[in-house]
This record gives structure tokens, sequence and C-alpha cells, in this order.
């Protein structure tokens, strides 16, 4: 039968009074004085209440004479007649389901009939055995039926005048909204636009270009679009993911990662670490062009609408200068620029700026206190933006800014993958002439240990896809080596290649120009900095070409002149300063020149200074054997004389580090590094640990264990292992795939994604016993494995780089228990969440441009743990169906009363995270009696009063703030502790 001919018979007069009878009537008004303001389908139904009119035998009759006159009339069955009975019965269960949903009647309405049909569907039990003409005859039966009661809703006068009580409401709730984005968004100066739109423009073309290295020979250019260049690396820190502050989703496992570019999605303000050439700078690039461009790469949306203030500490800090205040931000970055007065100040009042403060390790040790300080003055002046730093690993101690809100994370050494990535890009931007090198390169990553070793970030890659380029597929052994090819192919092949000739009057060979340039090196590096005056760099080459005999004979302004322009390490980053290429470069050129010198003293005396260890290093790779000797044996002295283990440590390490670059060393001096390295194995902790693991491959062959070791120290080893991403990895750590231990086993899950997927599965992963073990996926290709392996955990871990259909397949393996679930764009994923019913704990990460709802979350899960990104988009109305719920993380985003009284309702809530705002919405009525631990979140406003919070909070006994200022703590009871984190 048509659904139009039964709505047909259903709308009869004779209908409508039977269906009414389900329902029970109120008097005129609004029902303000009711003891909810909210008017619940159980109260409206007339089966069930103080006000029963119905009993089920009554309903089930109602349902029969609906069937029967629906129909009534000529024309074929629309079901079998001998399911007449069951039809009825399970009409009958379904419109008795209304008194069972957790709405109220304005809701219903607003669902309208065909989804509060399919709720009544869902909340009956579901029909046993009916044909399937059956099942969709009652379909449109219970969908013209539930227009029918609407209708009638409608038509009660406390729902007209409540419905008007709310519209009310909801409107002066949006006025307060728009009229707070007013205030915090200052109209709009058209000098301003116009200025805005010119110096996007002028970024984009200034930071849209790359280096890379070594294709500019012959005829191609020597730099590339930044979006065919760029490759994304990951980034992990110990930081959580917000909104699982409190209590992390599983506190075995603490290392996050994210991909770097998405970081500044996830926390407002970001200490990003990373070794010299592992693509730091190139990021900041990246986000700058991301928020000057509308073509934004997958997941950079969060950047729209927002201004990159790039601010690299290196030319702020060039001749001792105060830091600048935002209004002198451009000048000082070398911006020729002029904008409007006061444009900087109110773009960061408004909190549409994206702060770039690029080389905190590249300004002495002294300094970075004041930089530090200017730091923390821009951060209480300007609320709402977005924050990275960038520094070398030990340019500042591990907790330098996390007073201040900084999430800490650590750019990653390239994966294989990653690896195999950048030489196909390099190999697609240096043109069809490279082509043919790009599959024997590979083949060499793959086969060839001390090649891999090399190519662990993005300047090592591009050197060695230059050189293999220029070699005609031949590559030097060892980083000397490497870098010794790279000079020669900058300093003397390059011009000649291309066939230059002489553009600047003169030819200098390789070694000479190399003498020159290293004493700049040299004095950069004695002076702890990376630029200098350019009238400087002229006097320092000034003084010494006439030692310089190839040199000599022509003028020393002339001289400089070509090095500054066809040496191919130097640039003028603005037109009156000089720096090198890259850092690494000013590196190895000023320990040739302290080794040169035979300055030891000088390099064992900055041993434990963060700028020097890679120079430390290069010049044991530049010394001869008995000076190699003699460098190593100072710096284990320095680590013998050292007042703190940490320093003690860092000599060993260097000490064992700088080995692997010996040309040649001693076997006594080298049998003493590998005892001493051999003392601090096993390491103490998890930071020593992945000091440890910055040694390389030696150390693999001194981590002991299983056998005999504790819990404690079969976890920090393998964290060491983890961390030396070498296939000789692999073996090792399989190893401990038996071992007992839930945080050895959870950080061989972590290291997975730091090797190439399949081979670490089939030796670790479909090995491990998944009992309480979160499995972390990074990727598809780990998916994948997942999923072909047959592996069935019931604890997930997945993040944005996992498509929707990995994800989707993932979770129709099975029911979890606990699941992460990270999206950087709206996502299909959702669906398949909603489909699990056993999940205990969820943490569900979305970007705030992508609404979620709670009706979206499993409806029967025993969610004992919920952490939210942000909070849902229509309240916490229905959270009470998850009532064994005892820690929830809403987020970003404040709440409503009407969201205070659903967390009320829920018994045993015992840990809250919220936004600080929140705390302005808390009724004086609500009780939450056993939550004991509060965590306050920073919203739009940095200062709140704690007073409501005695009231509200009987069993409280923690406070956590955030970047916040709270004050009234003296209303509190004593035995309350507030931290400040």
């Amino acid at each position: 039968m048509e659904p139009a001919l039964i709505g047909t018979r259903l709308a009869s007069a004779a209908i409508g009074p039977l269906l009414k009878k389900l329902l029970v009537s109120d008097g005129p008004g609004a029902g303000l004085t009711a003891p909810a303001d909210k008017v619940r389908l159980s109260s409206l139904v007339s089966f069930r209440g103080e006000r029963r009119t119905l009993g089920d035998k009554d309903v089930r009759r109602l349902a029969g004479t609906l069937v029967e006159r629906s129909l009534s009339g000529d024309g074929e069955p629309p079901f079998p007649a001998d399911e007449t009975e069951a039809v009825t019965d399970t009409l009958a269960k379904t419109l008795l389901a209304l008194g069972d949903l957790d709405m109220d009647d304005v809701q219903a309405v607003r669902l309208g009939h065909r989804d509060l049909a399919r709720r009544l569907r869902t909340a009956a039990p579901p029909p046993d055995g009916l044909a399937t003409d059956s099942a969709l005859y009652l379909e449109s039966l219970t969908e013209w039926a539930c227009l029918h009661i609407l209708e009638f809703f409608t038509r009660r006068s406390t729902f007209v005048a409540r419905s008007l009580v709310e519209q009310t409401r909801a409107q002066a709730e949006l006025i307060a909204k728009v009229d707070e984005v007013i205030r915090r968004t200052p109209r709009a100066d058209s000098r301003d636009t116009d200025f805005e739109r010119r110096y996007l423009e002028h970024l984009a073309k200034r930071h849209g270009r790359l280096t890379i290295y070594g294709i500019d020979l012959h005829h191609s250019p020597d730099r590339w679009p930044l979006d065919l260049a760029y490759l994304s690396l990951e980034a992990t820190g110990e930081a959580p993911v917000p909104g699982v502050i409190d209590e992390p989703l599983a506190p075995h496992q603490r290392e996050q990662a994210v991909r770097a570019d998405l970081a500044l999605s996830r926390h407002d303000k970001v200490l990003l670490r990373g070794l010299a050439g592992s693509g730091k700078t190139t990021l900041v690039q990246w986000l700058t062009v991301s928020a000057a461009t509308e073509a934004r790469a997958d997941g950079m949306t969060y950047l729209r609408g927002r201004v990159p203030f790039v601010l690299p500490l290196r030319a702020l800090t060039r001749h001792g200068e105060p830091l600048p205040a935002p209004g002198r931000f451009l000048p000082a970055a070398g911006c020729p620029l002029t904008p409007p007065d006061g444009w900087a100040d109110r773009v960061l009042a408004a909190g549409r700026g994206v702060v770039l403060v690029d080389g905190i390790d590249e300004i002495p040790e002294a300094e970075r206190g004041r930089a530090r300080e200017w730091l923390r003055s821009l951060l209480d002046t300007y609320e709402g933006n977005r924050w990275l730093v960038t520094s070398r690993p030990t340019a500042v101690r591990d907790d330098w800014l996390a007073g201040d809100g900084f999430t800490e994370l650590t750019l990653s050494p390239m994966t294989r993958s990653e690896v195999t990535a950048f030489v196909r890009r390099w190999h697609r931007a240096a043109g069809p002439e490279a082509e043919p090198y790009e599959l024997p390169l590979l083949d060499a990553l793959r086969t060839t240990e001390h090649v891999a070793q090399l190519a662990t970030n993005p300047l090592m890659c591009g050197l060695i896809c230059a050189l293999h380029r220029d070699r005609r597929g031949f590559l030097p052994r060892g980083r000397k080596a490497l870098y010794e090819a790279a000079l020669s192919m900058l300093l003397a092949r390059r011009d000649r290649e291309r066939d230059m000739g002489a553009p600047s009057g003169l030819a200098l060979d390789e070694a000479p120009q190399i003498q020159l340039i290293q004493r700049l090196a040299y004095w950069l590096t004695l002076n702890g900095r990376t630029q200098l005056d350019r009238a400087h760099a002229e006097s320092l080459v000034r003084e010494a070409v006439p030692a310089v005999q190839e040199a000599a004979h022509h003028p020393p302004d002339t001289v400089f002149t070509h090095l500054l322009h066809r040496s191919g390490l130097l640039r003028e980053p603005t037109e009156d300063t000089v720096d090198f290429i890259h850092r690494t470069f000013q590196d190895y050129l000023a320990a040739k020149a302290l080794v040169e010198r035979w300055d030891i003293g000088v390099l064992i005396g900055h041993a434990a200074d963060d700028q020097w260890e890679d120079v430390i290093r290069m010049a044991v790779g530049h010394a001869r054997p008995h000076e190699c000797a003699e460098i190593l044996r100072e710096l284990l002295k320095a680590a013998d004389a050292a007042p703190n283990r940490p320093l003690q440590l860092r000599l060993v390490l260097l000490a064992a580090t700088a080995l692997e670059h010996a040309t040649e060393v001693l076997q006594q001096v080298r049998e003493q590094v590998v005892a001493r390295t051999g003392k601090v194995i096993p390491p103490a902790d998890p930071d020593e640990a992945r000091e440890l693991a910055a040694v390389g491959r030696l150390v693999l062959d001194l981590l002991p264990g299983p056998e005999g070791l504790s819990d404690e120290d079969a976890e920090t080893v393998v964290i060491t292992a983890t961390h030396i991403t070498v296939d000789a990895a692999i073996p090792y750590l399989s190893r401990f795939v038996t071992h007992p231990a839930l945080d050895v086993r959870a950080q061989l899950v972590w290291g997975w994604q730091r090797f190439e997927a399949r081979p670490y599965a089939e030796s670790i992963i479909a090995r491990l016993d998944p009992t309480d073990l979160r499995f972390v996926l990074t990727d598809d290709e780990r998916a994948e494995e997942l999923l072909r392996l047959g592996l069935r955990p019931d604890q997930l871990e997945i993040y944005e780089a996992v498509s929707d259909e990995q994800v989707t397949a993932l979770l129709a393996r099975g029911d979890l228990r606990q699941l992460m679930l990270i999206r950087s764009t709206a996502s299909r994923s959702l669906e398949a969440v909603a489909s699990q019913s056993n999940l205990e704990v969820l943490s569900l990460q979305l970007p705030g441009e992508v609404p979620f709802r709670l009706t979206e979350l499993p409806a029967a899960a025993p969610l004992k743990r919920l952490f939210f990104r942000f909070a849902p988009a229509d309240g916490l109305r229905g959270l009470a169906r998850y009532p064994d719920l005892h820690h929830l993380a809403l987020g970003s985003g404040a709440l409503t009363a009407d969201s205070w009284r659903e967390l009320a309702a829920l018994p045993l809530l015992t840990s809250l995270v919220v936004d600080a705002d929140s705390l302005d919405a808390l009724p004086a009525d609500v009780v939450l009696p056993a939550v004991g631990t509060l965590h306050l979140l920073p919203g739009a406003h940095r200062s709140h009063s704690l007073e409501p919070v005695a009231a509200a909070f009987p069993a409280l006994r923690h406070i956590l703030g955030r970047g916040l200022a709270l004050h009234g703590a003296e209303h509190l009871p004593p035995h309350i502790q507030i931290t400040f984190s």
C-alpha cells in the first residue's frame, strides 16, 4: 500500500481523537513555574505517570484500530494477512516507546515526524520475523501517526507559550554572543584591510619558495615552490591531547604524535624542538604561506583569517637591542612595508595573529632569559593568538615555557616512508634530467646502511639527493665526506657546470674560498651568533685576504662580493646583514677553523653549551688521529668533573656521538668512550633514554636485556631502541614482545610509527599480548597492517592521517573498550563510532569548525571516561544516559546553565575539565556532589572568580588552572588545593 494512501485514511476525523488518547493535556501558560522548565515526553503520555488513563492493553487496542482503519477500502493488502496480529503488536510497542524518549515536546517538533518515527522504532524492541512488506507498512504507519502526534503538540497552549519563551532566550543568548564577537573584532579600517592584503601577498612571495640543495645545475632555477618541496613531518611530545588533561586516555602511553604543521590547530602555544636541518624554519615558512594564501593544504584551514608575524630571533637581536614591541615587528624582521599606526596591536588584540618566533638556540644563552620575558609580556597582553617558538633540543630546559601554557613537541627523525616521499619530491622538482637517478637512490637508501643513517632530516636528504645527482649516482661515505662533497659542489662546480664563467670578475678555487668563509663561521660561533653585520663581515674577509695567496692580488671588496654572491654558502637576509644558508655549514666550517688553530681549550670550554654540540662533533671529524684522541679524552675528563648527572650524561653522550664522526681513532680511546657510555646504560629515566638514543647505532650493541632487567629498566632501554630508527633495532626490540610489563609493551606499540610499517608489524606488533594495550595508528600503512594481520585490539588511538575508510574498517572489526579518534576535518567516521556499544573510554578530538552532537555518540555504551576537544554543539542534553561517567573533559566552549544541570544529574562524576568561562553560567542551585577534581581551561577571559565553586562542588579537593588568573580563593574551604600550571 502506498504511504500516501495510508496517510489519507489516517487523516479522517475519527483518527484524530483516537491518537489524542495517547496524550494528556496541560493547562494554559508557559509552564515556567513547574519543577522543570522543559516538558518531557514521558510526562505527556497517557499510559505513564500519575495521570494515567490508558494501560498497555488499551494502547494495544488503539494500535489494532489504527491498523484496521488504515486497511479499510479496496485494494491489495499491504502485508500478509497472517501477520496482522504481529504487526499490531509491533505498532503497540512502538507507540509505548513514546514514553521512553529522552526529549521534550519542543525537541520532538523540531525533529519532524519522520525523525521522531525513526527514534521510536529505535527505542522500541525490534520486530521479530516480520516480512519485508510488513516492515515497510509499519514504517509508513508510524510516520503518519507521528505526524498527528506532533500536530497535537503544537496545538497545546503550553507548547506555544514555551516556544516563544525559548525563542526569546535563544535570541538573547545569540545577541550576547554576537556582541562578544563584535567586542573582540574591532571595526575594520579600510587602511588596515588594504595593508593586510599587501602584507599577506608579500609574505606569500617571500616565504613561498625553498632552496633545494644542488638542483641549480645547468639551467634549472635555484629555488622551488614551497608547496612542491614541502614535506610535513611528525612531532611528538609528552603533553596530553587537549581535553585529556587530568587523566590521559591511558597513562602508560604519554607521548602523543601530531603532524607538525597541525600542532597549532590542537595547541594555541607550542615550543617545537628539532635538530639542525630537521625542518624548523621550513615549517615556519609553510605556516606563514598557509596563513597568507587562500589555497591551503588539507588540515590547514585553521589558519584562515589569521595574520602571521615571522620573528627570527637571530635578526631581532643582531645588535643587542631590546626585542621589539608589536609596532616594530615588521621592520625588525626586515619587512619593507610600512603598516598603519597601531595595526599590529589591533591584529593581536583581536586574537587573529600567528606569532612565529624562530630560533631560540640562535641567540646567546645569556639573552634567552630576556627573550622569555619579552614573550611572556606579549602573552599577558594579547589573548587568543597562536604562538610557535622553535629551538634546538638542548637550548632550553624541558619546562622552559611550560608555566606559560606551552605544549612542548619535538620534530621526529624522518621515517623510511618520509625519506622516500622526500626523494621523490626532490627529483620531481629537479626536472626530467634527474629522473634516472631517483630509483637507484631509493635502492641505496634501502640497502646501504651508512647512507640510510645519514638520511634522517630534510637537510641531509637534500644533500644526499643533490650529491647523488651531481656525481651521476655515486655517494660519499660518512657525514664528513658528505659535507666535503657538498662544499665542493657549491663552491667549485656549480658555476663551472652552469657555464657561468667569472661573473664577479674573479675565479677562486675551492680551498681559498673555504679559508675565507671559515673565518666568518669561526667569528659567528665564537660569539654565539648566526648573523653578523655586512660591514663586519667585509672587515673579517679584508683582514684574511692578504694571507690567502690565490686571493691576495684581488681587491678585498671584490673577493667578499664574490663569496657572498657566488659561493652558494652565504646569503643576505637583509641589506646590511650576512649569514650562512644553513646553520650546519657554519658549524662545519667553524669546527674546521678551530682544529686548524688547535683551539682545543675553546672546544672543551664550550662543551656544555648547546650551540657547540655539532661544532665539537664535526671537530672530531676534522681532527687527525692524535688530535681526535685528545678531544675525546678531554670530553671524558670534563664529564668526570661535571657537578651533576645531567651534565655528566650530556658530555659522555657528546663524546659517544662525536666518536661516529672520527675518521681514525686509537683503539684504546674508542674502548674508553664505549665503556663510559656503557656506564649510563640502562638510562635512569625516559629523558636519559632519549638522550642516549642520540648516540645512534652504536648504542644497540650496548643495550642489555630483557633478562635480568627490572620493569623500569626494561622500559627505558626500549625507549632508547625505539628512538634509534635503523633496521637493526627491530631484532633487539623483538626480544621484549613477551615482556609482561604494560609500559614496555606500550612503548613497543609507540615505536611502530618510527619504523617501516610491515617489518615492524610482523616482528613485533603481531606478537604482542594485547591485554590493556592501546594500539597507536598514525597513518593508513599501520591501519592496513592491523587489518591484514587480523588483529582485534580493544583499545585504539587513531590519528588524523588515517583515512575515514580505514577508520570505518577498523571499527567494524568489533566493539572497542577504549577509543581515541583525532580528526582534522569533517569526518564520516563518526557514524562508525556510534556503532560501538562496549566503549568505556572515548576521546573525540575534532577541530572547532567541525561541530558534533551528543546524539552522534554510542547510545547504549557504558562510558566511564569521556573527552572532547570542544564542547558539543548542542549542549549536554542526553548526557544522563551515561550514568557510570566519572571523568568528563569538555575542552573549549563555555557551558550554559542547562548544561550545568545536565552535569548535576551524573551521580558518579568525580573529575571535570571545563572552559573557565563556564563558571559565569553556573546556576546557584546546581550541585555536583561527587566532583573532587576541577580543571579549568583558558577561555575568552583570563580572570575568573572561584566564589561560586564552593557551593556547587561540596566534595572538591583540587582545582587546576592553566594560563588563568583565579581569584576568590578566600571563599573556598582551606582543604581545597589550587594548582596553576
